[in-house]
């Protein structure tokens, strides 16, 4: 003889949802629960990269030029579970406070994040994204600057999830949907 099973497990508790008066139900079946960010399309929105010297920054230095990036991640609500992000690089390079290229890329993706609680959108969003997008933002920002005539910039990984705590500590959250982390 089988023993039955208790009707309330913590699988069947974790399984329901909470309707907007506090009543649990179960989720209906073949309902898709599975939480999933998905990666619609990536674009450039805005790439600019300025030589301002040319010819003569493009000659051997006598010293190693002083190299600037700055990094800044926002996104915002397009729809019901679908968000743009926008991850901005800028870099610049100086010699003797003079500058040898400028550079900014603003980088986006439409993303869906499906069944994601709203708590978890701003680390879905502000770090995995980012994480995603980066290896193509890098290797644009590279590129970019191999075609101005200098070495490629290579950009050390970023810790995202660093950049977003560091954030969150000195801003307060922002009253709409729109997030930031940079």
């Amino acid at each position: 003889m089988l023993a039955e099973r208790p009707h309330n497990t913590t699988r069947d508790k974790a399984m329901q949802t909470t309707t907007g008066n506090g009543q649990q139900v179960p989720p209906q079946p073949g309902a898709d629960t599975a939480q999933r960010l998905i990666v619609n399309a990536q674009y450039i929105k805005d790439l600019s990269f300025e030589n301002p010297r040319a010819p003569q920054s493009l000659q051997q230095q006598q010293a190693a030029p002083a190299v600037d990036i700055n990094v800044d991640v926002n996104a915002q609500p397009l729809g019901p579970e679908t968000y743009e992000v926008v991850l901005t690089v800028n870099a610049s390079a100086k010699i003797n406070d003079e500058a040898l290229f400028i550079l900014e890329l603003v980088y986006g993706a439409v993303v869906t994040a499906h069944n994601v609680p709203r708590d978890m959108l701003p680390p879905v969003l502000l770090v995995e994204t980012p994480r995603l997008m980066f290896p193509f933002a890098r290797s644009i920002v590279a590129e970019a600057t191999q075609n101005g005539g200098f070495p490629p910039l290579l950009i050390n990984p970023i810790d995202f999830s660093e950049l977003l705590r560091r954030n969150a500590a000195q801003v307060p959250p922002p009253a709409n949907d729109t997030t930031s982390a940079g």
